[in-house]
This record gives structure tokens, sequence and C-alpha cells, in this order.
């Protein structure tokens, strides 16, 4: 079973109708975030850690 245009729509529409223009805004603006996050974090997780544990070792 496939999610179509019109299954899309709806969805869309129900969620504008839930949060409202501006909340789905921020909805939209923070969900985009976390992904760009997840997917920086995923290319690089070495670098990340090596930061936490300099961090760690100066406290």
């Amino acid at each position: 079973m496939r999610i179509g245009l019109p299954e899309i729509l709806l969805i869309l529409v129900l969620a504008l109708v839930v949060f409202g223009g501006g909340k789905l805004a921020g909805v939209g603006k923070a969900l985009g975030q976390s992904i760009r996050e997840f997917k920086k974090e995923v290319k690089n997780p070495e670098q990340e850690e090596a930061g936490e544990e300099k961090k760690t070792e100066e406290q």
C-alpha cells in the first residue's frame, strides 16, 4: 500500500488544522534542524566524540 498525493494532502491539511499556521512552521523548522544534525552526525561521528573527550579531560 502506497501513500499517494491525495493522502499526503489530507495529512497536511489535518496538520494545518490541528497546529495552525504559525505553530506548523515552527514544527517544520525544528524537524528540518533535527534531520540536518542527524545527517551530520551520521557522516562524521568521530569528530563529535573527539570534541567530547577534550571537554571531559579539561574538566
